[in-house]
């Protein structure tokens, strides 16, 4: 039914029957004089849903909104969200009419008594409709809570329809919270938006929300089709069903289009008008570039594709003409039947046919040169040669999956290895080649083998499917004889904290391309540090450079395992210390205390910088128990073992300054101001 004002309710009636006029009184624009200018509106607001049932292709949430009137659950928050021009706002205003109706609430709307009338007009006072894309601040948010405290002037509710509401601000929504969660038992809200994702979660528990589908383009053509006849003009079936195409789903932009139409053609609506105001090329000339394109023809794609821009079509359109009927080719490639095709006859050509001919590998790579180009062209000034670019490569795009059914068949084919020694290119069979069509690069099975192993092959030039594959097949280095000096050179190349522990190592071996590193028994700490992800990811890398080749290491706890040589060291029974080497310079021990690993963790954990380095001073506690011989000596020596392991942790390294300090001064550092 027609939308018509208050003052013109007379005259409305069923589409088809009697009609409004499109001249109708909105209001008084004469000045002084009082003479009244009728003022036009166009269809989209002419036509626009009065009742649940006129809702088209939304008719769940007719039903949910209905149901819930005649049931008496009426909720006090709704939220509406779907794309553009698919009745939310339109939806909300029947919904208000319906609570709002002097014979209601009721399940639909009269129509015929004063509050419907005001509400369609947009003059009742009880029935607030906010823009929230220009009233999206906090200032707004209090206003409207200190209007809901306000009873309504002469109906049941006061109902506040806010569109566009994830536009509101942070703050906006905060302020919102509560009375969308407790309003007054006479307050309503029914929030719109297209967006729906950018919407606080705390306001999506608070709604009931309903989720409007884009229209299907055969019920946006009824729709149109009843327009046209209630306006009194002609349209072409095939051109009614382009504008509901070219809607993407949208009520309202079908509208739109039709009205210009209307206002462009005088009544009489055909396919060449269509074409001509949305930029779009004939159907048959499309339909002509396609067949060129899947022949393989790329000069006769161009000259279909230039006749096809004749009379002012858009290069972009015409690639989105291209596009949607190859999406058709697409479906039908897969299996779908006729239901799913969105593109008519119009094109002269058989698209489920193309789809079976052509192959879906192909028809996704064609869809992505498609789309990539006209990302392309919405922003470059040469639109024209980007979409001739993307015919041609269209037009002499190889057929993938006769290619890929040949691979296949040349990998089948290829003899295996006859032993280990003899190294040849190892083909595997490969999956289905990705939609963009790959670089297939052709390697001759023996040009990775030595030169004194050559064999004539048994098929000329071999395909081999990635370099990768080919790479693999090329003999490994030999693992070198001395692996614990490996080991060394790869702590060496390591350095750092890592180091530091990995030297604690007392043998090492090989277990195939395994590298087992043995710790001593109270190496436990280097063990828990060197096998944390990061560090172990590290030594591995380090590992394959130096072997050459790619390795893998473990590390193993043996409790026979002597310990590492370090600066303190066991003579018979006697326990001695080394001296303490010659005092450096203050450039030196600066030099020295940057480079130890606790020194630089200590900056890192405190954030500090090294101002002094004082030389190290003596410990009369260490030097005195250094002098004590026998079984005391092995015992005190433990001591400090488990000393200096108590200063690092297994997971982390403590940060007691005492605990660093012990270090430097172990390690020869001496004191350092941090």
């Amino acid at each position: 039914m027609p939308e018509t004002d208050s003052d013109s309710r007379a005259t409305s009636g069923p589409v088809g029957g009697s009609m409004a006029s499109p001249l109708l009184a909105f209001g008084a624009t004469g000045g002084e004089t009082g003479s009244e200018t009728p003022a036009y509106r166009v269809v989209a607001r002419r036509y626009r849903p009065q009742r649940f049932d006129e809702l088209v292709g939304q008719e769940h949430v007719a039903r949910g909104l209905s149901g819930a009137i005649e049931a008496g659950r009426i909720g006090h928050a709704y939220l509406f969200t779907g794309a553009r021009g698919v009745g939310k706002t339109s939806a909300a205003r029947i919904y208000a009419k319906a609570l709002q109706c002097v014979a209601g609430p009721a399940r639909e709307p009269c129509n015929a008594c004063s509050s419907c009338g005001e509400i369609s007009a947009g003059h009742d006072v009880d029935v607030v409709e906010i823009d929230a894309a220009s009233n999206r601040g906090i200032d707004e948010i209090r206003q409207l809570r200190q209007n809901v405290a306000v009873r309504p002037a002469h109906g049941r509710f006061k109902i506040y329809i806010i569109d566009e509401v994830h536009m509101l601000t942070r703050e906006a929504f905060n302020a919102l919270l509560k009375t969308l969660e407790e309003p007054p038992t006479h307050v309503k809200f029914v929030l719109c938006t297209t967006e729906p994702e950018k919407l606080p979660i705390t306001i999506l528990s608070r709604c009931q929300r309903f989720d409007f589908v884009t229209v299907d383009a055969s019920a946006i053509a009824r729709r149109l089709t009843q327009i046209v006849e209630a306006e009194g003009a002609t349209v072409d079936p095939q051109a009614v069903d382009l504008i509901a195409r070219r809607a993407a789903g949208s009520m309202r932009d079908s509208q739109s289009l039709l009205e210009q139409l209307l206002g462009c053609t005088g009544g009489a609506i055909r396919v060449e008008d269509v074409h001509a105001i949305i930029g779009t090329g004939c159907e048959e000339k499309v339909g002509r570039l396609i067949a060129a394109i899947v022949a393989r023809d790329g000069r006769e794609a161009i000259q279909a594709f230039d006749s096809a821009l004749e009379g002012g079509a858009d290069p972009g359109g015409v690639l989105e003409q291209v596009i949607a009927a190859l999406r058709d080719s697409l479906l039908a490639s897969v299996g779908c039947g006729a239901e799913g095709m969105l593109q008519g006859s119009g094109l002269g050509i058989d698209l489920p046919a193309i789809g079976r001919h052509v192959g879906t590998n192909t028809l996704l790579a064609m869809l992505q040169i498609i789309d990539q180009a006209l990302v392309r062209m919405r922003t470059s000034g040469h639109a024209a040669v980007l979409a001739e670019m993307a015919i041609v490569r269209l037009a002499h795009l190889d057929d993938l999956e006769t290619l890929s059914e040949a691979v296949e068949k040349v990998v089948l084919a290829l003899p295996e290895p006859n032993s280990r020694e003899k190294k040849t290119a190892v083909v595997t069979p490969i999956p289905r080649p990705s939609p963009v069509a790959p670089t297939v690069r052709t390697i001759p099975a023996t040009a990775v083998a030595p030169p004194a192993e050559r064999s004539p092959p048994a098929i000329a030039e071999p395909i081999v499917s990635t370099l990768q594959e080919a790479l693999a097949a090329v003999p490994m280095s030999e693992l070198p004889s001395d692996a614990m000096a490996v080991w060394q050179r790869t702590v060496a190349s390591v350095g750092g904290l890592a180091a530091d522990y990995a030297a604690h190592a007392s043998r090492a071996a090989w277990r195939g391309d395994v590298l087992e590193v043995v710790l001593p028994s109270e190496a436990t700490t280097a063990l828990s540090f060197l096998k944390r992800p990061e560090v172990a990811a590290g030594l591995s890398r380090t590992l394959a450079d130096v072997a050459g080749r790619p390795l893998r290491h473990a590390l193993i706890i043996d409790p026979s395992a002597p310990a590492a040589p370090s600066q303190v060291s066991e003579s018979h029974d006697h326990l001695e210390i080394k001296q303490p080497q010659k005092p450096l310079s203050q450039t030196a021990m600066l030099r020295d205390a940057m480079e130890h690993p606790l020194v630089r963790h200590a900056q890192g954990l405190f954030d500090a910088a090294i101002r002094k380095v004082e030389p190290a001073r003596p410990r009369e506690g260490v030097v005195q128990a250094a002098t004590v011989s026998g079984p005391q000596s092995t015992l005190h020596q433990e001591s400090l073992s488990n000393a200096a392991e108590t200063c690092l942790d297994d997971t982390e390294v403590s940060a007691d300054e005492q605990c660093i300090e012990n270090g430097m001064a172990g390690n020869g550092l001496g004191d350092t101001d941090a």
